[in-house]
């Protein structure tokens, strides 16, 4: 399996890309709030407003973001590939109008993710695509989404096949402190490194992270508040539980027996 992390309150809470080989999911934080229903009603208002300013890129990107929401609350892989083909041609009707737009850079990405969900041996294609769009929404805007193009890229580059694909341990390591460096107050980016060191059985770098992120905890739930957020903190919650859990389990089974 293959998972990549991100969120924010506006977006969908993750984005799962999976082929026979591997699953690669962005956590955005849609679900944050979100019900189907919302979902579907953000969908259908930026649809309606894309069709009355058809040339305005941020009416363009608004609407890729709202399909990789409703897309990653899809309930099968008919649904969930039109709605997202429907945000990768939003993104690149906003990309037409202005190719520096790097939220539609970014939002392609995910929906290219999700398109890729529904793929077999054909989602490996789309791994470059989307590196492609992750990097060029980097280097026009990195702090875009807590530091969300640094966030997808590590855990793409953690995941993906090494041998078939783009996998590396040591470009996933550099994009996902890279997000911790410019948003280090956002919870998801600490999560996923530590996560990414117990996945390689770096222990010590976890535990370090793990008291990191329980210094910035309390601020950034003063910081991120609000029912947008609810969602989000709940899921943030249930990672760190999980986490601490490994932790322990590992900690276990270093200890001497007596």
């Amino acid at each position: 399996m293959f998972y990549m992390a991100r969120a924010t309150p506006n977006s969908s809470r993750a984005l799962a890309f999976g082929c026979s080989f591997f699953c690669l999911g962005v956590i955005t934080a849609a679900a944050q709030g979100g019900s189907r229903a919302q979902a579907e009603q953000a969908y259908q208002a930026r649809q309606k407003q894309l069709a009355g300013q058809p040339h305005n890129p941020e009416a363009a990107w608004r609407m890729g973001r709202a399909s990789f929401d409703l897309g990653e609350l899809a309930t099968n892989s008919t649904e969930r590939a039109a709605v997202a083909e429907q945000g990768i041609t939003a993104c690149r009707q906003a990309l037409a109008a202005d190719s520096n737009c790097a939220p539609a850079h970014y939002y392609a990405a995910l929906n290219l993710g999700e398109l890729a969900r529904t793929k077999s041996i054909g989602a490996l294609k789309l791994v470059n695509q989307m590196e492609r769009e992750l990097t060029t929404a980097r280097e026009l805007e990195e702090h875009f989404d807590f530091a969300g193009p640094d966030r997808s890229l590590g855990l793409l580059y953690r995941d993906a096949p090494t041998l078939v694909s783009i996998g590396s341990r040591s470009k996933a390591k550099q994009h996902l402190r890279r997000a911790i460096e410019l948003a280090p107050e956002y919870p998801e980016n600490r999560l996923d490194l530590i996560d990414s060191y117990l996945k390689w059985g770096d222990r010590n770098d976890a535990r370090r992270e793990l008291t990191a992120l329980d210094g910035i905890w309390p601020k950034a739930k003063e910081k991120l508040a609000g029912p947008d957020w609810n969602a989000s903190w709940s899921d943030w919650q249930s990672q760190l539980e999980e986490l601490k859990k490994k932790m322990e389990e590992a900690s276990k089974l270093e200890s001497p027996r007596h």
